[in-house]
Protein backbone atom coordinates (compact mmCIF):
# COMPACT_ATOMS: atom_id res chain seq x y z
CA UNK A 1 0.00 0.00 0.00
CA UNK A 2 1.40 3.31 -1.18
CA UNK A 3 2.29 5.91 1.59
CA UNK A 4 -0.32 8.38 0.39
CA UNK A 5 -2.87 5.80 1.36
CA UNK A 6 -1.45 5.13 5.13
CA UNK A 7 -0.51 8.78 6.57
CA UNK A 8 1.39 7.59 9.24
CA UNK A 9 4.24 6.13 6.55
CA UNK A 10 4.97 9.95 6.48
CA UNK A 11 5.90 10.51 10.14
CA UNK A 12 9.75 9.93 10.83
CA UNK A 13 10.68 6.87 12.33
CA UNK A 14 11.97 8.47 15.13
CA UNK A 15 8.65 9.40 16.56
CA UNK A 16 7.81 5.37 17.79
CA UNK A 17 10.48 5.50 20.51
CA UNK A 18 9.53 9.15 21.72
CA UNK A 19 5.90 8.20 22.46
CA UNK A 20 6.26 4.49 23.29
CA UNK A 21 6.76 5.90 27.09
CA UNK A 22 3.61 7.67 26.55
CA UNK A 23 1.94 4.59 26.02
CA UNK A 24 1.51 3.17 29.88
CA UNK A 25 -1.92 4.11 31.90
CA UNK A 26 -3.16 5.63 28.23
CA UNK A 27 -5.84 2.85 28.19
CA UNK A 28 -6.85 3.33 31.31
CA UNK A 29 -7.10 7.01 30.80
CA UNK A 30 -9.21 6.10 27.52
CA UNK A 31 -11.67 3.38 29.22
CA UNK A 32 -12.51 6.40 31.60
CA UNK A 33 -12.85 8.87 29.04
CA UNK A 34 -15.21 6.24 26.87
CA UNK A 35 -17.36 5.69 29.60
CA UNK A 36 -17.20 8.95 30.36
CA UNK A 37 -18.12 10.28 27.17
CA UNK A 38 -20.34 7.61 25.09
CA UNK A 39 -23.88 6.76 27.36
CA UNK A 40 -23.74 3.08 25.78
CA UNK A 41 -20.59 2.16 27.76
CA UNK A 42 -21.14 3.83 31.12
CA UNK A 43 -21.42 0.26 32.72
CA UNK A 44 -19.86 -1.65 30.01
CA UNK A 45 -16.86 -0.97 30.80
CA UNK A 46 -17.13 -3.06 34.45
CA UNK A 47 -15.69 -6.90 35.08
CA UNK A 48 -14.94 -8.98 31.76
CA UNK A 49 -15.80 -6.52 29.26
CA UNK A 50 -13.80 -3.74 30.76
CA UNK A 51 -10.69 -6.32 30.40
CA UNK A 52 -11.44 -7.03 27.14
CA UNK A 53 -11.72 -3.60 25.90
CA UNK A 54 -8.94 -2.36 27.98
CA UNK A 55 -6.51 -5.51 26.12
CA UNK A 56 -8.01 -4.07 22.86
CA UNK A 57 -7.60 -0.69 23.38
CA UNK A 58 -3.59 -1.35 24.68
CA UNK A 59 -3.21 -3.53 21.71
CA UNK A 60 -4.80 -0.81 19.26
CA UNK A 61 -1.90 1.65 20.74
CA UNK A 62 0.94 -0.43 20.40
CA UNK A 63 0.02 -1.63 16.94
CA UNK A 64 -0.05 2.36 16.39
CA UNK A 65 3.20 3.01 17.12
CA UNK A 66 4.66 -0.07 15.83
CA UNK A 67 3.16 0.96 12.27
CA UNK A 68 5.00 4.39 13.19
CA UNK A 69 8.74 2.46 13.14
CA UNK A 70 7.70 0.17 10.25
CA UNK A 71 4.55 1.48 8.23
CA UNK A 72 4.63 -1.30 5.85
CA UNK A 73 0.87 -2.98 6.34
CA UNK A 74 0.86 -5.02 9.36
CA UNK A 75 -1.08 -8.71 8.80
CA UNK A 76 -4.59 -9.17 8.34
CA UNK A 77 -4.55 -11.23 11.53
CA UNK A 78 -4.35 -7.79 13.52
CA UNK A 79 -6.99 -6.33 11.49
CA UNK A 80 -9.84 -9.06 12.60
CA UNK A 81 -9.34 -8.43 16.16
CA UNK A 82 -11.45 -5.02 15.05
CA UNK A 83 -13.46 -6.92 13.30
CA UNK A 84 -14.00 -9.07 15.64
CA UNK A 85 -14.77 -6.31 18.20
CA UNK A 86 -17.15 -5.31 15.48
CA UNK A 87 -19.16 -8.50 15.87
CA UNK A 88 -18.92 -8.92 19.51
CA UNK A 89 -20.92 -5.28 19.61
CA UNK A 90 -23.44 -6.29 17.53
CA UNK A 91 -24.41 -9.35 19.72
CA UNK A 92 -24.45 -7.25 22.66
CA UNK A 93 -26.83 -5.59 21.44
CA UNK A 94 -25.24 -2.17 20.87
CA UNK A 95 -25.01 -0.10 18.19
CA UNK A 96 -22.55 0.64 15.52
CA UNK A 97 -22.28 4.11 16.28
CA UNK A 98 -21.59 3.89 20.08
CA UNK A 99 -17.98 2.32 19.01
CA UNK A 100 -17.53 4.57 16.54
CA UNK A 101 -17.80 7.39 18.88
CA UNK A 102 -15.56 5.66 21.42
CA UNK A 103 -12.87 5.46 18.84
CA UNK A 104 -13.40 8.89 18.03
CA UNK A 105 -13.00 9.28 21.78
CA UNK A 106 -9.93 7.58 22.04
CA UNK A 107 -8.18 9.21 18.94
CA UNK A 108 -8.59 12.41 20.51
CA UNK A 109 -7.27 11.61 23.95
CA UNK A 110 -4.50 9.70 22.09
CA UNK A 111 -3.70 13.06 19.89
CA UNK A 112 -3.51 15.29 23.40
CA UNK A 113 -1.18 12.62 24.96
CA UNK A 114 0.94 12.11 22.07
CA UNK A 115 1.25 15.83 20.98
CA UNK A 116 2.52 16.46 24.81
CA UNK A 117 4.88 13.28 24.18
CA UNK A 118 6.47 14.59 20.78
CA UNK A 119 6.88 18.49 22.14
CA UNK A 120 8.65 17.08 25.15
CA UNK A 121 10.95 14.50 23.18
CA UNK A 122 11.66 17.30 20.85
CA UNK A 123 9.78 15.98 17.28
CA UNK A 124 9.64 19.09 14.52
CA UNK A 125 6.69 20.36 13.95
CA UNK A 126 5.79 18.96 10.57
CA UNK A 127 6.25 15.36 12.18
CA UNK A 128 3.92 16.34 14.83
CA UNK A 129 1.24 17.57 12.38
CA UNK A 130 1.73 14.33 10.31
CA UNK A 131 1.54 12.31 13.62
CA UNK A 132 -2.08 14.37 14.19
CA UNK A 133 -3.17 12.87 10.11
CA UNK A 134 -1.99 9.38 10.99
CA UNK A 135 -3.69 9.00 14.40
CA UNK A 136 -7.26 10.04 12.60
CA UNK A 137 -6.03 7.52 9.88
CA UNK A 138 -5.48 5.05 11.82
CA UNK A 139 -9.15 4.98 13.51
CA UNK A 140 -10.81 5.70 10.07
CA UNK A 141 -8.77 2.04 9.45
CA UNK A 142 -10.30 0.41 12.61
CA UNK A 143 -13.91 1.55 12.25
CA UNK A 144 -13.70 0.37 8.89
CA UNK A 145 -12.64 -3.17 10.14
CA UNK A 146 -15.19 -2.78 12.81
CA UNK A 147 -17.89 -2.07 10.51
CA UNK A 148 -17.07 -5.29 8.81
CA UNK A 149 -17.41 -7.34 11.43
CA UNK A 150 -21.02 -6.02 12.61
CA UNK A 151 -22.07 -6.01 8.84
CA UNK A 152 -20.91 -9.36 8.81
CA UNK A 153 -22.95 -10.36 11.87
CA UNK A 154 -26.05 -8.40 11.27
CA UNK A 155 -26.04 -10.17 8.03
CA UNK A 156 -26.01 -13.45 9.24
CA UNK A 157 -28.51 -12.91 12.19
CA UNK A 158 -30.82 -12.04 9.10
CA UNK A 159 -30.37 -15.13 7.12
CA UNK A 160 -30.85 -17.04 10.51
CA UNK A 161 -34.12 -14.63 11.36
CA UNK A 162 -35.43 -15.73 7.29
CA UNK A 163 -34.56 -19.18 7.68
CA UNK A 164 -36.33 -19.70 10.82
CA UNK A 165 -39.71 -17.91 9.43
CA UNK A 166 -39.04 -19.90 6.19
CA UNK A 167 -39.09 -23.27 8.18
CA UNK A 168 -42.22 -22.14 10.48
CA UNK A 169 -44.79 -20.83 7.60
CA UNK A 170 -43.94 -24.23 5.78
CA UNK A 171 -44.40 -26.53 8.53
CA UNK A 172 -47.98 -24.34 9.49
CA UNK A 173 -48.40 -24.86 5.67
CA UNK A 174 -47.47 -28.60 5.51
CA UNK A 175 -50.37 -31.09 4.26
CA UNK A 176 -50.38 -33.33 5.85
CA UNK A 177 -49.83 -31.02 8.67
CA UNK A 178 -46.51 -31.09 10.81
CA UNK A 179 -46.29 -32.61 14.65
CA UNK A 180 -47.38 -30.19 16.74
CA UNK A 181 -44.14 -30.29 18.91
CA UNK A 182 -42.07 -29.50 15.95
CA UNK A 183 -44.43 -26.07 14.90
CA UNK A 184 -44.38 -25.21 18.68
CA UNK A 185 -40.72 -25.65 18.72
CA UNK A 186 -39.98 -23.69 15.06
CA UNK A 187 -42.67 -21.06 16.64
CA UNK A 188 -39.90 -20.19 19.63
CA UNK A 189 -37.02 -20.26 17.45
CA UNK A 190 -38.77 -17.74 14.98
CA UNK A 191 -39.54 -15.57 18.37
CA UNK A 192 -43.32 -16.20 16.80
CA UNK A 193 -46.70 -16.53 19.43
CA UNK A 194 -48.56 -19.36 18.20
CA UNK A 195 -52.43 -17.69 17.81
CA UNK A 196 -55.10 -18.52 20.49
CA UNK A 197 -57.83 -16.92 18.64
CA UNK A 198 -57.20 -18.71 14.93
CA UNK A 199 -55.24 -17.92 12.03
CA UNK A 200 -55.84 -17.65 8.24
CA UNK A 201 -53.62 -17.87 5.31
CA UNK A 202 -52.97 -14.96 2.41
CA UNK A 203 -52.17 -15.81 -0.81
CA UNK A 204 -51.02 -13.00 -3.21
CA UNK A 205 -50.29 -13.68 -6.82
CA UNK A 206 -47.16 -11.79 -8.69
CA UNK A 207 -47.59 -9.57 -11.79
CA UNK A 208 -44.93 -11.32 -13.34
CA UNK A 209 -45.69 -13.69 -16.71
CA UNK A 210 -43.64 -17.03 -16.33
CA UNK A 211 -43.89 -19.01 -12.93
CA UNK A 212 -42.38 -17.04 -10.22
CA UNK A 213 -39.62 -18.13 -8.49
CA UNK A 214 -38.87 -18.83 -4.41
CA UNK A 215 -37.00 -16.04 -4.00
CA UNK A 216 -39.59 -13.46 -5.84
CA UNK A 217 -42.31 -15.19 -3.95
CA UNK A 218 -40.46 -15.43 -0.71
CA UNK A 219 -39.96 -11.77 -0.87
CA UNK A 220 -43.73 -10.88 -1.74
CA UNK A 221 -44.79 -12.85 1.09
CA UNK A 222 -42.69 -10.94 3.19
CA UNK A 223 -43.86 -7.85 2.04
CA UNK A 224 -46.96 -8.67 2.43
CA UNK A 225 -46.25 -9.56 5.62
CA UNK A 226 -44.87 -6.38 7.11
CA UNK A 227 -47.82 -4.58 5.74
CA UNK A 228 -50.40 -6.03 7.51
CA UNK A 229 -48.63 -5.42 10.59
CA UNK A 230 -47.32 -7.21 13.99
CA UNK A 231 -47.42 -10.99 14.37
CA UNK A 232 -48.20 -11.58 10.63
CA UNK A 233 -45.52 -14.36 9.26
CA UNK A 234 -44.90 -14.72 5.26
CA UNK A 235 -42.50 -17.03 3.27
CA UNK A 236 -42.67 -18.95 0.22
CA UNK A 237 -44.07 -22.51 0.83
CA UNK A 238 -44.69 -25.68 -1.62
CA UNK A 239 -44.89 -22.70 -5.11
CA UNK A 240 -47.01 -20.06 -3.12
CA UNK A 241 -46.72 -16.66 -1.33
CA UNK A 242 -48.11 -17.66 2.33
CA UNK A 243 -48.78 -14.97 4.82
CA UNK A 244 -50.44 -16.09 7.99
CA UNK A 245 -52.52 -13.37 9.88
CA UNK A 246 -53.26 -14.50 14.01
CA UNK A 247 -56.37 -13.58 15.27
CA UNK A 248 -57.61 -12.57 11.63
CA UNK A 249 -61.61 -11.80 13.26
CA UNK A 250 -60.77 -9.61 15.66
CA UNK A 251 -62.79 -6.19 15.12
CA UNK A 252 -61.08 -3.66 12.62
CA UNK A 253 -58.83 -6.76 11.15
CA UNK A 254 -60.47 -7.06 7.83
CA UNK A 255 -60.00 -3.18 7.01
CA UNK A 256 -56.53 -3.40 8.03
CA UNK A 257 -56.24 -6.60 5.66
CA UNK A 258 -57.87 -4.41 2.94
CA UNK A 259 -55.87 -1.40 3.34
CA UNK A 260 -52.60 -3.46 3.46
CA UNK A 261 -53.36 -5.43 0.29
CA UNK A 262 -54.55 -2.61 -1.58
CA UNK A 263 -54.97 -3.48 -5.21
CA UNK A 264 -53.52 -6.58 -5.46
CA UNK A 265 -55.59 -9.27 -5.97
CA UNK A 266 -55.30 -11.66 -3.02
CA UNK A 267 -57.04 -15.19 -1.28
CA UNK A 268 -58.01 -15.38 2.35
CA UNK A 269 -58.49 -18.99 3.87
CA UNK A 270 -60.64 -19.48 6.43
CA UNK A 271 -60.40 -19.03 9.94
CA UNK A 272 -58.64 -22.14 11.59
CA UNK A 273 -56.78 -23.05 14.91
CA UNK A 274 -53.28 -22.92 14.24
CA UNK A 275 -52.84 -27.22 13.98
CA UNK A 276 -55.01 -26.63 10.54
CA UNK A 277 -53.44 -23.76 9.48
CA UNK A 278 -52.61 -25.82 6.35
CA UNK A 279 -56.16 -26.05 5.69
CA UNK A 280 -56.39 -22.36 5.36
CA UNK A 281 -53.35 -22.31 3.62
CA UNK A 282 -54.70 -24.91 1.00
CA UNK A 283 -58.10 -23.27 0.27
CA UNK A 284 -56.57 -19.89 -0.30
CA UNK A 285 -54.10 -21.23 -2.86
CA UNK A 286 -56.72 -23.01 -4.59
CA UNK A 287 -58.83 -19.59 -4.31
CA UNK A 288 -56.63 -17.27 -5.81
CA UNK A 289 -55.52 -20.04 -8.50
CA UNK A 290 -59.30 -20.18 -9.50
CA UNK A 291 -59.62 -16.83 -9.34
CA UNK A 292 -56.58 -16.04 -11.60
CA UNK A 293 -58.05 -18.70 -14.48
CA UNK A 294 -61.30 -16.66 -14.36
CA UNK A 295 -63.10 -19.54 -12.67
CA UNK A 296 -64.66 -17.75 -9.86
CA UNK A 297 -68.13 -16.13 -9.83
CA UNK A 298 -67.62 -12.58 -9.72
CA UNK A 299 -63.98 -12.47 -9.85
CA UNK A 300 -61.78 -12.53 -13.01
CA UNK A 301 -58.64 -11.77 -12.65
CA UNK A 302 -56.23 -12.06 -15.62
CA UNK A 303 -54.56 -14.98 -16.25
CA UNK A 304 -51.01 -13.69 -15.37
CA UNK A 305 -52.10 -12.44 -11.61
CA UNK A 306 -50.99 -15.83 -10.24
CA UNK A 307 -48.01 -15.50 -12.39
CA UNK A 308 -48.88 -18.13 -15.41
CA UNK A 309 -48.76 -17.37 -18.97
CA UNK A 310 -50.92 -14.12 -19.78
CA UNK A 311 -52.18 -15.15 -23.47
CA UNK A 312 -53.19 -11.71 -24.05
CA UNK A 313 -56.47 -12.20 -21.99
CA UNK A 314 -56.65 -7.64 -21.49
CA UNK A 315 -59.04 -7.76 -18.29
CA UNK A 316 -57.83 -5.93 -14.82
CA UNK A 317 -57.69 -7.07 -11.61
CA UNK A 318 -60.91 -6.89 -9.28
CA UNK A 319 -57.81 -6.34 -6.90
CA UNK A 320 -58.38 -6.12 -3.16
CA UNK A 321 -59.54 -9.65 -0.65
CA UNK A 322 -61.09 -12.41 -2.29
CA UNK A 323 -62.31 -14.47 0.52
CA UNK A 324 -62.43 -18.36 0.21
CA UNK A 325 -65.44 -18.79 1.86
CA UNK A 326 -67.28 -17.10 0.05
CA UNK A 327 -66.53 -19.24 -3.29
CA UNK A 328 -66.89 -22.78 -1.59
CA UNK A 329 -69.23 -23.99 -4.25
CA UNK A 330 -66.63 -23.04 -6.80
CA UNK A 331 -63.64 -24.79 -4.86
CA UNK A 332 -65.87 -27.71 -4.64
CA UNK A 333 -66.48 -28.22 -8.44
CA UNK A 334 -63.07 -27.68 -8.92
CA UNK A 335 -61.53 -30.11 -6.21
CA UNK A 336 -62.74 -32.80 -9.14
CA UNK A 337 -62.30 -31.30 -11.99
CA UNK A 338 -63.84 -34.73 -13.91
CA UNK A 339 -66.92 -34.86 -11.94
CA UNK A 340 -67.63 -31.06 -12.46
CA UNK A 341 -67.16 -31.74 -16.42
CA UNK A 342 -69.01 -34.73 -15.78
CA UNK A 343 -72.08 -33.13 -14.80
CA UNK A 344 -71.64 -30.03 -16.97
CA UNK A 345 -72.36 -32.68 -20.06
CA UNK A 346 -74.86 -34.33 -19.31
CA UNK A 347 -76.95 -31.76 -17.48
CA UNK A 348 -76.30 -29.36 -20.49
CA UNK A 349 -76.44 -31.61 -23.16
CA UNK A 350 -79.50 -30.62 -24.60
CA UNK A 351 -77.71 -27.32 -25.92
CA UNK A 352 -75.08 -29.43 -27.05
CA UNK A 353 -76.49 -30.27 -30.64
CA UNK A 354 -77.05 -26.43 -31.52
CA UNK A 355 -75.88 -24.09 -33.43
CA UNK A 356 -73.19 -21.46 -31.26
CA UNK A 357 -75.39 -18.69 -31.99
CA UNK A 358 -78.82 -20.46 -30.60
CA UNK A 359 -76.73 -22.04 -27.80
CA UNK A 360 -75.16 -18.78 -26.63
CA UNK A 361 -78.46 -17.18 -26.10
CA UNK A 362 -80.46 -20.50 -24.45
CA UNK A 363 -77.36 -21.11 -22.29
CA UNK A 364 -77.22 -17.24 -20.98
CA UNK A 365 -81.49 -16.93 -20.81
CA UNK A 366 -81.24 -20.99 -18.90
CA UNK A 367 -78.84 -19.13 -15.98
CA UNK A 368 -80.63 -15.81 -16.12
CA UNK A 369 -84.20 -17.80 -15.53
CA UNK A 370 -82.75 -20.68 -13.10
CA UNK A 371 -81.66 -17.09 -10.74
CA UNK A 372 -85.27 -15.75 -10.83
CA UNK A 373 -87.43 -18.40 -11.62
CA UNK A 374 -90.88 -17.01 -12.66
CA UNK A 375 -89.81 -13.57 -13.14
CA UNK A 376 -89.89 -12.76 -16.77
CA UNK A 377 -90.03 -8.88 -16.04
CA UNK A 378 -86.76 -9.31 -13.90
CA UNK A 379 -85.13 -12.00 -16.61
CA UNK A 380 -85.59 -9.65 -19.56
CA UNK A 381 -84.07 -6.87 -17.72
CA UNK A 382 -81.15 -8.54 -16.53
CA UNK A 383 -80.58 -9.56 -19.82
CA UNK A 384 -81.43 -6.46 -21.09
CA UNK A 385 -84.25 -7.83 -23.86
CA UNK A 386 -87.92 -7.82 -24.44
CA UNK A 387 -90.08 -9.71 -22.12
CA UNK A 388 -91.71 -11.32 -25.02
CA UNK A 389 -87.83 -12.76 -25.88
CA UNK A 390 -87.51 -14.39 -22.43
CA UNK A 391 -91.02 -16.24 -23.28
CA UNK A 392 -90.14 -17.47 -26.43
CA UNK A 393 -86.76 -18.46 -25.00
CA UNK A 394 -88.24 -20.27 -22.11
CA UNK A 395 -90.22 -22.45 -24.00
CA UNK A 396 -87.26 -23.44 -26.02
CA UNK A 397 -85.66 -24.65 -22.65
CA UNK A 398 -88.41 -26.22 -21.89
CA UNK A 399 -88.75 -28.17 -24.81
CA UNK A 400 -85.33 -29.03 -24.47
CA UNK A 401 -85.08 -29.85 -20.13
CA UNK A 402 -88.63 -30.61 -19.95
CA UNK A 403 -89.94 -30.93 -16.13
CA UNK A 404 -86.58 -30.50 -14.84
CA UNK A 405 -86.82 -27.04 -15.03
CA UNK A 406 -89.60 -27.17 -12.40
CA UNK A 407 -87.99 -30.11 -10.14
CA UNK A 408 -85.80 -28.43 -7.23
CA UNK A 409 -82.96 -30.36 -7.04
CA UNK A 410 -82.51 -30.64 -11.48
CA UNK A 411 -82.51 -26.69 -10.94
CA UNK A 412 -79.87 -26.90 -8.63
CA UNK A 413 -77.56 -29.09 -10.98
CA UNK A 414 -78.04 -27.03 -13.80
CA UNK A 415 -77.34 -24.15 -11.63
CA UNK A 416 -74.08 -25.93 -10.93
CA UNK A 417 -73.36 -27.19 -14.52
CA UNK A 418 -73.66 -23.64 -15.74
CA UNK A 419 -71.58 -22.69 -12.91
CA UNK A 420 -68.53 -24.97 -14.04
CA UNK A 421 -68.94 -23.79 -17.49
Amino acid sequence: MEAASRPYAVVPVEAAPVLRPALPGLADEMIAAIAREVPDYARAMEGEFGQVVRLGVEVALNRFVDLLADPEPDSAESGRTYVDLGRGEFHAGRSLDALLAAYRVGARLAWRRFVEAGVAGGLAPDAIYALGEAIFAYIDELSAESAEGYAEEQSAAAGESERRRRRLVRLLAQDPPAVQEAVRTAAAAAAWTLPRAGVAALVPGTADGGAPGEALLDSLAGRLARRVGEGVIGAEAFGAAIVFVPDPDAPGRRAKLEAAIGDRPVALGPTVEWPHASASARRAVATHRLAAAGKLARVALPRDAAGSAGGGDSARPAGGLIVADDHLADLLLASDPRVAADLAATRLAPLADLADGPRARLTETLAAWLERPGQVQAVAAALDVHPQTVRSRVRQLRDLFGERLEDPDARFELSLALRVR
